[in-house]
């Protein structure tokens, strides 16, 4: 029985930039161009690296945030509680979002969010087994 790897890691943007810079920045990132992500070929399979490759994208996360929750009159702040799996050749496969443990519960933020965490590219894990993943984030509008 493979146990699920629970990796929590609070993604929340720093409130402290005022300026459309920032905030353009995070428009992008949640474009489907491709990710900037670590060089996944020299890093070891572990909740570290995990970690890294997740805070690699998480900008497009956050901008998949400022782009479905944000524009509302009053933002709302809560949690998306994702899963997903790492497959033996570092790829993710069935990426979702977890309604139930999420207080986050607009559907088009749930569908980009899903969206970037299938294009994530992870070490391969050296057992070459399947790793099942639940990362929580945390979201805020960036002022």
């Amino acid at each position: 029985m493979i146990t699920a790897l629970v990796i929590a890691l609070s993604l929340a943007a720093d409130p402290a930039p005022k300026n459309d810079t920032m905030k353009n920045l995070l428009k992008d990132a949640a474009t489907d161009k491709p990710s900037e992500g670590p060089d996944v070929s020299k890093m070891p399979f572990t909740a570290d690296s995990i970690k890294q490759v997740v805070m690699a994208y998480q900008p497009r996360i956050q901008g998949c945030y400022e782009d479905h929750i944000s524009n509302k009159k009053k933002a709302p702040e809560g949690k998306l509680k994702t899963a997903f799996t790492i497959t033996p050749d570092g790829l993710v496969k069935n990426a979702k979002v977890d309604r139930k443990g999420s207080t986050l519960k607009d559907a088009a933020l749930h569908d980009c969010v899903v969206a970037v965490l299938s294009t994530m590219e992870f070490p391969k894990p050296p057992d070459s087994k399947d790793h099942p993943i639940e990362f929580p984030f945390n979201l805020k509008a960036v002022h």
